[in-house]
């Protein structure tokens, strides 16, 4: 008879045992969730029509294509968590700070970048200068090198004419009892 007081207890007692019930947080809010992830970069680009690269006999319509330029990605610089007083975010979804130091530094990037433009504009001007001297030279040296075998050759021409001279004395002898003309060592 024990046993039978002892079993509606046994029963009692498992109804009231609180049940242990595991519930999910709730998404963060969109303020929240940038604390601990930085968001997708999403790009539309707008494609026209076009045939299929791969088969001839397919077009697409123009259309508008999305692409995930930069997924999702946690957060992990220290102190940018949900309760921190410090909230890093990435320098690209965030606003510049201004102020009189970091405007002076732009404008002296900005000055420093127009010089270095105009120095490099003078710099085209004067390697193009360089580029045409170049030019001119080597077409010099080419027009020299034709002179110097064109005196070579009239060299070597003279050369053997004088040799054809000395070695027939007895013709240019007569040829200068008759003619009463002296010899021109460069005529034919």
């Amino acid at each position: 008879m024990k046993t039978i007081y002892l079993l509606p207890l046994l029963l009692l007692s498992a109804c009231s045992t609180p049940k242990l019930a595991l519930r999910p947080l709730p998404p963060p809010s969109a303020a929240g969730n940038s604390a601990v992830r930085y968001p997708e970069v999403i790009r539309a680009y707008h494609v026209g029509r076009y045939a299929e690269p791969n088969d001839d006999l397919v077009m697409h319509e123009q259309h508008t294509v999305f692409r995930i330029e930069q997924n999702t990605r946690w957060d992990l610089h220290p102190g940018s968590g949900g309760g921190s007083a410090i909230i890093s975010r990435d320098a690209a979804f965030s606003p510049v700070p201004v102020n009189d130091d970091i405007l002076a530094e732009v404008n002296s990037q900005r000055l420093a970048t127009a010089q270095i433009m105009m120095r490099s504009r003078t710099l085209s001007a004067a390697l193009m200068q360089f580029q045409n001297a170049l030019q001119q030279s080597r077409t010099n040296l080419q027009q020299t090198a034709a002179l110097r075998a064109t005196v070579s050759d009239m060299k070597q021409r003279l050369d053997a004419l004088e040799s054809a001279r000395e070695q027939s004395p007895s013709q240019s002898a007569n040829n200068f009892s008759t003619t009463n003309a002296t010899i021109d060592p460069l005529s034919p």
